[in-house]
């Protein structure tokens, strides 16, 4: 008999400003890179979590990023970045946490289960996530994405001369620490 706990544990984190969220797309001339200010991050996270064998369950544990708190490295591209995202409408994008499960393959690898929220559209999807340290918890993996899934017209440039291809990679690089021990 496998046991399960019905108990709902519930701490915060912190991310560190040293961590790394960066959205990687490509045009048909070039590719550009839209760093995340993780500056931005500076409120605890909540965290609540249920422990079911092998799974970690999560109930609202949502990371909320501000739209405009992305840099893509000039006013026009950080202008079009914005404008494609629907800013002005929708301020925040939504990562919000539901599932995580160990691979019985590869060690510090987890499948996190998420849902992802960008300009009022939400896909699920499951991602291969890297975990690393005790005090402090290294974050990694990558999601690739079509723009489009989430009703998002890739802006064109130079009378549609340039385009931006309709697959993204959002690459992340978290430094978090559990809030109450520093505190």
């Amino acid at each position: 008999m496998a046991f399960t706990s019905n108990l709902t544990e519930s701490t915060a984190i912190i991310i560190a400003p040293s961590s790394e969220i960066i959205i990687t797309g490509k045009t048909n001339v070039n590719s550009f890179d839209c760093q995340y200010n993780v500056l931005n991050l500076k409120e605890p996270i909540p965290v609540h979590f249920k422990k079911h064998n092998d799974k970690f369950i999560f109930e609202k544990t949502i990371l909320a990023l501000e739209s405009t708190a992305f840099n893509c490295g000039g006013p026009g591209i950080n202008s079009d970045f914005k404008k494609l995202l629907k800013s002005k409408t929708y301020p925040k994008v939504f990562i919000k946490l539901k599932e995580i499960s160990k691979d019985p393959n590869i060690e510090n690898l987890v499948n996190a289960q998420i849902d992802l929220e960008i300009a009022g559209v939400t896909k699920s999807y499951t991602i291969p996530v890297k975990l690393q340290g005790e005090e402090t918890l290294i974050i990694k993996g990558v999601l690739s994405l079509n723009i489009r899934d989430f009703n998002l017209d890739p802006p064109k440039k130079a009378l549609g001369l340039i385009v931006v291809k309709d697959i993204i990679d959002i690459s992340f690089h978290l430094k978090a620490k559990e809030y109450s021990k520093y505190h």
